[in-house]
Parts: C-alpha cells; structure tokens; sequence
C-alpha cells in the first residue's frame, strides 16, 4: 500500500485518545508481509492493535493465533458484550505468570461486524460486506 492509500487511524478509542506506539519486532516482520497497514497504540491503559485492509487477505488471522505463536498459553474464544452494547471474541492468555485479557473484532464501514476471522473472510470473499475493514485487537491486564 502506497502512502497515498493509507487508511487513515482514529484519533480515539472508547473515548481515549490513542497514542502510537512503535511496532514490536514481531509485530513488523508480519507488517512487512500484510497486505494491508498495522499499528500499534495505547489509551494509556490498554494496548490497541488496527489492522487496516482494503481487500480480503487469509494473512488476517486471530489474536490466539499469534498469541499462540508467542508461546502464551490460550483460553477458547467466547463472546463478551462491552458497556455499549458491542460484542467481541475475548479470550484469557498466559504466558510466564503474565494474564492477559484479549478482545477483538472487525468492522466494516457500513456497520458489518465479526468476532472471528473466518466468518469475516467468508462474508468480504462472497461479497456481503465490502471494504475497507478494520481488525481491533485490545489487550489489557485483567
């Protein structure tokens, strides 16, 4: 992706305005493959992961996936309901006596959601939702 067709990032998240942060290693050897742009941000007490997309990749995959990866310890999936009413796929992870509590979702501008990465891949290939998506992975201490 060009410059010019970078998706812009929003300037807040639940209220909290976003401060970027720079990329782990890991997190910028993916980058440098995805079709699409990632950053990282905090709220000061969260860190915020936006992954931008302007067409369907199968490079999108869960947080559990990378979570697994990095060697944590993953609860199964399940649906949680934030305070506005907005539903993600959450999950527990573990790693060195470090809990972490881990949401996502993915959104496109025309109020389609998913929890799950396949569900989403199946909608933007069969054409019931069109881009540009926003995969939100929130990670916080529980």
């Amino acid at each position: 992706m060009t410059v010019r067709d970078e998706l812009p990032w929003p300037p807040s998240f639940d209220g909290q305005p976003l401060t970027r942060l720079p990329l782990s290693a890991v997190d910028q050897r993916f980058a440098d493959r995805f079709p699409g742009q990632i950053g990282r941000f905090t709220d000061g007490r969260r860190i915020i992961i936006l992954r931008a997309m302007r067409e369907p990749t199968r490079m999108l995959h869960s947080a559990a996936v990378c979570f697994r990866g990095l060697g944590y310890q993953v609860e199964a999936p399940h649906g949680v309901k934030d305070a506005g009413g907005i539903t993600w796929g959450c999950f527990g992870a573990e790693r060195d006596g470090q809990a972490l509590s881990v949401c996502e979702r993915i959104h496109d501008a025309r109020d389609g959601a998913w929890n799950d990465v396949s569900s989403w891949y199946w909608a933007a290939i069969l054409g019931r939702t069109q881009g540009p998506w926003y995969a939100i992975t929130v990670v916080s201490r529980p």
